[in-house]
Order: structure tokens, then C-alpha cells, then sequence
């Protein structure tokens, strides 16, 4: 059960990192909300949708890199993920640290299909604390190598 939550979450990135505003709305329960990175928060998947369209056509926005921290139930039918986040600016290869964050993610089954109930994306700057920046910085790094390493 829970590697279907991760499974959703997976789409909901891949969604963000193909600025397609439809597909990232789909991720969601019909009346789920998406808290973003400056504190907006939109409820309903056609306003979801509306939100982040006009963000993909007029900015160039970064691609992320997430590291899954813990998936668990948290009930029947609903789980909790939690996971850290870098981004990569287009034409780059490395993460911009400055807009490294959090995200958690609360889904709940709908007709045997998870679908996001709440997901929300809050900046990681850990003020006054530069080893717990670094050591952020660093997972993502390395799960940005892992994901550029061909298979072996």
C-alpha cells in the first residue's frame, strides 16, 4: 500500500518537472489542496491547475530532485509522506541549495487509486543552522548523481 502513495508522489514530480499543470492537478483528490513554496495554497484540482499554469508558461521553473524521508499509514486508506526536495535551474546541473524544502504529502485512496489530499512544499532554510543546509544539500546532490549514473 504504501509504494502506491510513492508511486503517486512520483507523478505529482514528473508533473512539476514537465510544467504540465494538467497532469500535476490530476494528482490530486478532487477537493485536495497544494500549499506551495511562498505560502499560496489552492483548493480543487481545477483551481490547482490554474494556479500552476500561468507559473509554467512564465517562468522557467527548476526541476526537483526529491529524497523520500518515511511513507507510513496513518490510517485505513490513508498514508503520509515526507520527503526533501532540491531543485535544479534550467541549463544547470546542480541544485540552487537557497530553494532546497520540505514537502509532505497526504493521500487517501479514491476508487482503489491514491490521489493527494494535501501536499505542501515549505522552504528548507534551517536558520542558524548551516551543518543540518549542508547535510540537506548533500542528499539531494547525491540523489541527483544517482539519478544522471547510467544502470548497472
Amino acid at each position: 500500500m504504501t509504494t502506491d502513495i510513492g508511486t503517486c508522489y512520483q507523478s505529482l514530480i514528473e508533473a512539476w518537472n514537465e510544467r504540465d499543470a494538467d497532469a500535476m492537478a490530476s494528482c490530486f483528490a478532487p477537493g485536495g489542496t497544494m500549499v506551495g513554496f511562498d505560502g499560496s495554497t489552492v483548493t480543487g484540482r481545477a483551481n490547482i491547475a490554474a494556479h500552476l499554469e500561468p507559473i509554467f508558461r512564465d517562468h522557467p521553473t527548476a526541476a526537483f530532485v526529491p529524497v523520500v524521508r518515511e511513507v507510513r499509514e496513518i490510517g485505513p486508506e490513508v498514508a503520509l509522506l515526507r520527503a526533501i526536495v532540491g531543485m535544479v535551474p534550467p541549463n544547470s546541473d546542480d541544485i540552487n541549495p537557497n530553494v532546497n524544502a520540505s514537502q509532505c504529502v497526504v493521500a487517501a485512496l479514491h476508487d482503489g487509486e491514491w490521489m493527494i489530499e494535501l501536499f505542501q512544499n515549505t522552504p528548507a532554510a534551517y536558520h542558524g543552522r548551516p551543518e543540518a543546509q549542508e547535510a540537506h544539500s548533500a542528499m539531494i546532490r547525491k540523489a541527483l548523481r544517482d539519478q544522471a549514473a547510467p544502470d548497472s
